[in-house]
């Protein structure tokens, strides 16, 4: 028996298929279905790492003064997009889905673009790149898609549903206010926590239904947008220790992300989620009430 989630075809679907099962290995109970369901989440929770796992393994393994005469930027450009068309080609990702993921890359490209920017150099990047436009290097991009990438993958392997989810004009409107906030705060103060408030009773009834194994399991929505956006800080924690991207109090030696970052990086989680709750067949599992 198979869950009632659609899955691409593929070779590969035939491994999401098979985590996917309800109950391959028949009815569990006490530890050992503790056990089997904890597997399974963390499995599962890999699995919809893939394109951001990878991504940031070759961060990892690139060296600083890059590859085959290539410097390091430009080499994992190339790298995200082999991952993203591995992705598309072995049909782990829909084109709609693609389509979704091509709007984070565009809109965490603006936001780059504007944060490094002589007048308000937020960060920066301090490598050489042939890919860099207004001295942005292209891969930066493929981080914000990564978060997409996640949230897409999850959403079908763990069988996601979103009870009592705000109608979708008011999320929409808090993630494009988020958004904005990104930018406008350099100029007329930031409202972020203005916006969190909003964000909070926005998304205070909401929950997240999930099935790990075989059995629904359910945590607030508003819990899911925090823990996503921890591990996203400790990815930048991470990136900034490699000397991908440098904050200004980093450009001598290397200084934890401000825990501050943390809030912005669970807002913008809520942003990203609100435009893959807009892809057709995750809406459809989405109950708003009237």
């Amino acid at each position: 028996m198979t869950s009632d989630t659609t899955y691409p075809t593929s070779r590969l679907a035939l491994i999401d298929r098979f985590l996917c099962d309800i109950q391959p290995w028949g009815e569990l109970h006490g530890l050992k279905r503790f056990a089997v369901e904890f597997l399974y989440f963390g499995i599962k929770e890999a699995r919809a790492c893939m394109f951001a796992g990878l991504f940031f393994l070759s961060i990892f393994l690139v060296p600083r003064t890059g590859l085959f005469a290539l410097p390091r930027y430009d080499v994992l450009l190339v790298i995200a997009l082999a991952i993203q068309f591995f992705m598309i080609w072995s049909k782990l990702e829909t084109l709609d889905e693609a389509k979704a993921i091509l709007l984070f890359h565009i809109v965490g490209f603006a936001l780059e673009v504007f944060k490094t920017s002589g007048t308000i150099q937020s960060w920066s990047y301090p490598d050489f790149a042939y890919t860099k436009v207004f001295g942005v290097p292209l891969f930066s991009g493929f981080m914000y898609a990564a978060v997409g990438s996640y949230i897409i993958q999850a959403w079908r392997l763990l069988d996601v549903r979103i009870r009592h989810h705000p109608p979708h004009w008011m999320a929409t409107l808090i993630g494009v206010a988020i958004y904005a906030n990104f930018f406008t705060h350099h100029f007329i103060g930031d409202y972020r926590w203005y916006i969190a408030a909003c964000a909070i009773g926005l998304y205070a009834r909401a929950t997240v239904i999930y099935r790990p194994y075989d059995r629904d399991r359910k945590m607030p929505l508003l819990l899911s947008f925090v823990l996503i956006g921890f591990f996203v800080w400790l990815a930048e924690n991470i990136s900034t220790f490699f000397g991908i991207w440098k904050y200004p109090d980093q450009i001598g030696a290397w200084s934890i992300v401000h825990i501050g970052k943390w809030s912005s990086w669970s807002l913008l989680v809520i942003m990203t989620f609100t435009i893959v709750a807009h892809l057709k067949h995750i809406k459809s599992r989405i109950y708003v009430p009237e």
